[in-house]
């Protein structure tokens, strides 16, 4: 992905094109993203891009070049390079801009500083452009103890131009009773681990159905009211929501929309699969949590087995074993007007009997939020800190 740029230097500015060329090189390396330099025109056009105040003198081009086009609903990032009163430049453009009641910023100091706030901004924004207008569908009502999980449509289509997509559990079950599944790299890994056969076909048929109504309603996410497919087709959503979600569905448990929404904006920031889960137990004094959940997305553990479901003990769950290393923790409220993320560290894989089939051991250094004031029950993670584009991405919400 490359980096859009608009350049705007003086025609008194006495810096050398190597000076410049060679900053542009530096940032774009720490980016490890190259710079497409744009002319202003196409710049006003992009869901993000810079614009290089390369020196002093420059605010007249930018106030006649790029000002008339840009989209005043964005914040426009000014990129300085430190030289030839680039800064100072900068600065009296930003106070212009504030004046006119438009956000900026200028992205100034060391070039890993840059490098790093430029990835955070571009993660923000691209998945800005990637949740426009996506369709968040809720199979079945929410289950009956999400007491406090409720969302709020209009003002998920008024900050994200989302749509909550209602369908009732009986279309869900009559596309189960059709039968039938895609057969896909997915599938075939999971006929490969020779689970009980009967079991298997069950659980994969409820894939097949969701994905029909997924293609049908055109949902970027789905939840499903997953517990009452024990008692009618004798098996769970765990495989179907697995499959889903690594195929680039997110997909969550129990008819829980704001955290479906956590999924989404999760994955749309970090690009990385996301675990919905449970914060099962906190150990304040060893600094640490355990999570777990009964699915995952298929993409996203280096290792796992099929069980049971861990509440009904039928059906089939995954057990996954998730990288290590650093990890991101989020939850968002149903109206996105509150949001906790965290980052910590992923340290260990557990397989306990008295807990969901997959689960995590993550290590924090602040649990005051989860005892005093959380946002419901389940929460997110995936595998690298993300947390300076989450933060962005609200910062664009709103």
């Amino acid at each position: 992905m490359s980096i859009p740029i608009y350049e705007i230097r003086s025609s008194l500015s006495q810096v050398k094109r190597e000076i410049i060329d060679q900053f542009l090189k530096n940032v774009s390396t720490a980016v490890d993203e190259p710079l497409e330099h744009v002319d202003p025109d196409e710049l006003a056009t992009l869901p993000f891009g810079l614009v290089f105040v390369a020196s002093g003198g420059s605010e007249g081009k930018f106030l006649s070049e790029y000002f008339p086009l840009m989209d005043r609903s964005r914040p426009c990032y000014i990129l300085t390079s430190g030289d030839s009163n680039s800064l100072a430049a900068s600065m009296e453009i930003l106070s212009r801009l504030h004046a006119e009641g438009c956000k900026g910023e200028i992205l100034h100091g060391s070039i890993t500083k840059i490098a790093a706030r430029i990835k955070a901004l571009a993660q923000a924004n691209a998945a800005m452009s990637k949740l426009k207008g996506i369709r968040l569908g809720c199979v079945g009502e929410p289950s009956d103890w999400l007491i406090a999980s409720v969302c709020n449509p209009d003002s998920l289509a008024a900050k994200l131009g989302a749509e909550v997509v209602n369908i009732p559990m009986s279309e869900l079950l009559s596309e189960i009773a059709v039968g039938g599944y895609p057969q896909n790299p997915w599938t075939e890994q999971l006929l490969s681990m020779n689970y009980n056969a009967a079991e298997m076909d069950k659980s994969l048929n409820v894939y097949g159905a969701l994905r029909r109504l997924v293609d049908r309603y055109e949902l970027g996410a789905v939840s499903v009211r997953c517990f009452d497919l024990l008692d009618t087709v004798y098996t769970t959503g765990c495989l179907g929501l697995a499959i889903l979600n690594a195929e680039g569905v997110y997909a969550g448990c129990e008819g829980d929309m704001p955290s479906l929404l956590s999924m989404a904006v999760l994955g749309a920031v970090s690009d990385q699969p996301v675990f919905m889960c449970n914060p099962s137990r906190i150990d304040t004094d060893a600094g640490n949590m355990i999570l777990a959940h009964c699915t995952l997305p298929l993409n996203m553990p280096y290792e796992m087995s099929l069980t049971t479901h861990f509440e009904s003990g039928i059906g089939v769950a995954i057990a996954g074993s998730i990288p290590e290393g650093p990890c991101t923790i989020f939850k968002t409220s149903g109206d996105l007007s509150r949001y906790y993320v965290k980052a910590g560290k992923l340290v260990e894989n557990l397989r306990e009997d008295t807990l969901c089939r997959s689960q995590i051991r993550v290590e924090l250094d602040d649990f005051s939020y989860f005892l005093t004031d959380p946002i419901n029950n389940h929460h997110t993670v995936c595998v690298g800190d993300c947390t300076s584009a989450m933060e962005e991405f609200f910062h664009l919400v709103g």
